[in-house]
């Protein structure tokens, strides 16, 4: 029996550094999918690789595609242009998310169910790989507010391991929920507009500072 295994990082490079223990752990890169948000344009299709502009989301003072493309896998080697976890990687616009960075089986059924009309593709995803309707609009407005989700099929004997492995840096799904909630969020909204660059920093800051 296979289980999907779901979580949300604050940032690119955290979610990048999961990918990578999930390739050590053993799982199969066609059973990983990752949705990224691009609202600070960190990304580029037209030439990933040519940008001058310093990646540094998780602001360790070390560009984060450097550090991706070190490593020698994961989404950071893609963007570096090395061979990478997920050769599929490129932008695409899920409704409500705006402009994100995807690969994988999660991300491709997303951008389907919003091809098709389908409100809240992204929703519709997640709930039919298994995630509860309320985890999933927290996943979803997570990654319209700037955060990464990643996503792992794996047999049900491993999913202790493999939670193990995804757990170390992701964000406690019912903590940010509680958190969007009291600052009046209900749901996530499809027709919202993406958060911004500036809107991103300062959601990512205050989380950093929660966590302080």
């Amino acid at each position: 029996m296979t289980v999907t295994i779901t979580r949300l990082y604050d940032d690119y490079s955290s979610a990048s550094q999961a990918m990578r223990d999930l390739e050590a752990a053993g799982v199969r890169h066609s059973d990983i999918s990752i949705i990224a948000s691009n609202a600070d344009n960190w990304y580029s299709d037209k030439n990933p690789a040519a940008s001058h502009a310093t990646v540094d989301r998780d602001r360790d003072g070390v560009d984060d595609r450097a550090e991706g493309a070190a490593a020698g896998a994961g989404i950071g080697a893609a963007v570096g242009g090395v061979a990478g976890l997920l050769a599929g990687l490129g932008i695409m616009a899920i409704p409500g998310l705006g402009p994100v960075v995807a690969a994988g089986w999660l991300a491709s059924t997303a951008a389907v169910a919003a091809a098709g009309g389908a409100t809240g593709g992204i929703i519709g995803a997640l709930t039919e790989a298994g995630v509860s309707d309320t985890d999933a609009h927290v996943y979803a407005e997570g990654v319209r507010r700037g955060g990464t989700l990643l996503t792992a099929r794996v047999p049900e004997a491993d999913r202790g391991r493999i939670e193990a492995i995804l757990d170390r840096s992701a964000v406690n799904i019912w903590d940010r929920g509680q958190a969007y909630r009291k600052a009046g969020w209900k749901e996530f909204d499809p027709r919202a507009p993406a958060f911004n660059a500036d809107q991103v920093r300062k959601e990512r800051d205050l989380y950093r500072r929660t966590a302080a």
